[in-house]
């Protein structure tokens, strides 16, 4: 898995590099890893840096309005198309690669020109169909969701320390 992920933490420092923002999502559970990794973005991993533009989508019913159902299917497709750009990156959490939500948001981010990097299960589902030959898919050799979402959560570290230390050099140890 470390060339994904070195290929994904190349796309995210060109992202934030030039003035570009990673716009984070997930289905379910992984909702909450995509929230945790725009905060690590924006508030520091493990060393004091510049805040990078970074937040995470929201898929609920609250965020849609009572009178709407777009929390549903479009919820994330109609953030990216609303708040995305040519250059920014969208991050994509998934355990099961089906999910029309994550699918639909992959492919807005793609109508508006940006990068994507999805984290999946061994069996990328449909995700691995609609991802293009530049976009980063870093699959975990593993079917079950916890334990999926574990290595998810040590790749999100990873991506983050990888992004730090090619900001601000190698961090020493004491």
């Amino acid at each position: 898995m470390s060339d994904p992920i070195n290929a994904a933490v190349q796309a995210l420092l060109a992202c934030v590099t030039n003035g570009s923002k990673v716009l984070a999502c997930g289905a379910g559970l992984s909702s909450a890893q995509a929230l945790q990794f725009a905060m690590m973005c924006v508030a520091g991993f493990e060393r004091e840096r510049p805040e990078l533009a970074a937040m995470a989508l929201s898929a609920d019913a609250g965020w849609a309005g009572s009178a709407s159902q777009a929390f549903e299917v479009g919820a994330f497709a109609r953030q990216v198309r609303a708040l995305g750009a040519a250059g920014d990156v969208l991050l994509v959490l998934c355990v099961n690669g089906d999910e029309p939500v994550l699918l639909e948001a992959v492919l807005a981010a793609h109508e508006r020109d940006m990068s994507v990097i999805a984290l999946c299960a061994r069996d990328s589902g449909a995700m691995g169909g609609v991802m293009r030959e530049t976009d980063v898919q870093i699959c975990v050799p593993h079917d079950r969701a916890a334990r999926v979402r574990e290595a998810h959560l040590l790749i999100l570290h990873c991506l983050c320390d990888g992004v730090d230390t090619q900001l601000l050099g190698e961090q020493e140890m004491l």
